[in-house]
C-alpha cells in the first residue's frame, strides 16, 4: 500500500469538501427525510403527497419535530460522507489509469460503499431510532423509546439489546452499497460527457448531473431502503435466527409482508418524498463538493487536473 496515496492531502480535501456538502444539503432539505421516514416505519400513516405528510406532523408534533433528530443524523452523514469521499479518492489515485470507465467508477463505489456501511451502520440505528423519538405513530405496536441523547442510545442499546443490535440492517446495508456506488457511476460518466473538449462545467450542469445519478440509483433501490428503515428502528419481530441466514430471512419476510398488506406499490411507499429529499441533497452536495474542493485547491496554489 503506498501510504503517500493513503494519507494524502489532495485526498483528504475531497473527504472533507464530501462531508461539508453533505452536511449543508441535508440541512436543507431535512424535513423531507422526516416525512420519507415516517412513511416507511409507520404503516399505518396513509401515503400521501409531501407537503401533506410535512403539514399533519408539523400540526400534530409543532413545526420543529421536523428537524427532529437532526445532530445524530448530521452527525452521521458528516462521518459517512468523510469515509466515502476519502476511500473513493484514494481508490481513484491507488487505480488511476490514462482513462476512466463506468466499470471501474462502479467497482470503487461499491468498495467506499462497503467500507462506509461497515464501519458507520452504528451511528445510523442510533440516528434513527433518536429521529422517531416522540413521534406519534398511527401503527400502535411501535412503541416510544426514551433515550437522552446519541451517547445514552449508544449505552441503552448495548445494555439490553446486545452490540450486534447496532449492526441491524446491515446486509440491505451492503446490497444498498449499489445505490451510491451506480451513482457515481453515472455521475462520473455524465460529468466527462459533458467536459469533454475541456469544457468547463457550469453549477447548475453539476447540480442537474447530480440529481439525476441519484435520481436513477434511489428508484432502484428504494424498496431495500423501506426494509433497513425498519430494521434499524429495532421493533421488527424476527424469527429469532442469527447470522447471515437470519438477516436475509428478516429481509425477505419484510418485502413479502410488504407486498401482502399493501401491494407491490406498497413497497415504495414514500418515494416521492425521498426522491425529493435524495435528489436534491445528493445535487447540492455535489455543488458544494466541487466548489470547496476547487476553491482549496486555487486557495493552496496546487495544480490539480482530474482523472477522468
Amino acid at each position: 500500500m503506498n501510504y503517500a496515496v493513503l494519507l494524502s492531502y489532495e485526498t483528504l480535501v475531497h473527504a472533507v469538501a464530501g462531508a461539508m456538502g453533505s452536511v449543508t444539503a441535508m440541512t436543507v432539505f431535512f424535513p423531507l427525510d422526516t416525512a420519507r421516514i415516517r412513511l416507511q416505519v409507520d404503516e399505518n400513516r396513509k401515503s400521501q403527497s409531501t407537503p401533506i405528510i410535512l403539514a399533519e406532523i408539523a400540526k400534530e408534533e409543532g413545526v420543529l419535530s421536523l428537524y427532529r433528530g437532526w445532530f445524530p443524523v448530521i452527525s452521521s452523514l458528516c462521518c459517512s460522507n468523510f469515509v466515502y469521499f476519502y476511500t473513493f479518492n484514494t481508490l481513484k489515485r491507488v487505480m488511476v489509469s490514462d482513462r476512466s470507465k463506468p466499470a471501474k467508477d462502479l467497482l470503487m463505489g461499491f468498495i467506499s460503499g462497503a467500507v462506509n456501511v461497515l464501519l458507520t451502520t452504528p451511528m445510523w440505528v442510533v440516528n434513527t431510532r433518536l429521529k422517531l423519538q416522540g413521534a406519534k405513530f398511527r401503527n400502535e405496536e411501535l412503541h416510544q423509546t426514551h433515550y437522552k441523547g446519541i451517547f445514552d442510545a449508544f449505552s441503552q442499546i448495548i445494555a439490553s439489546e446486545g452490540v450486534g443490535t447496532l449492526w441491524n440492517g446491515t446486509l440491505p446495508s451492503l446490497v444498498l452499497v449499489f445505490n451510491p456506488a451506480v451513482q457515481f457511476m453515472f455521475y462520473e460518466a455524465m460529468k466527462r460527457r459533458a467536459a469533454r473538449g475541456g469544457r468547463k462545467i457550469s453549477s447548475f450542469e453539476i447540480f442537474l448531473i447530480g440529481a439525476i445519478a441519484k435520481a436513477i440509483a434511489t428508484s432502484a433501490t428504494y424498496p431495500l431502503q423501506t426494509v433497513q428503515a425498519i430494521l434499524r428502528f429495532g421493533q421488527y419481530k424476527s424469527d429469532g435466527k442469527g447470522g447471515l441466514v437470519g438477516s436475509l430471512g428478516n429481509v425477505v419476510s419484510l418485502l413479502m409482508d410488504r407486498i401482502k398488506r399493501h401491494g407491490l406499490l406498497g413497497l415504495y411507499k414514500g418515494l416521492e418524498a425521498k426522491l425529493l429529499q435524495t435528489v436534491l441533497t445528493a445535487a447540492l452536495m455535489f455543488v458544494v463538493y466541487e466548489k470547496i474542493t476547487a476553491a482549496t485547491f486555487k486557495l493552496m496554489g496546487l495544480q490539480k487536473k482530474l482523472k477522468h
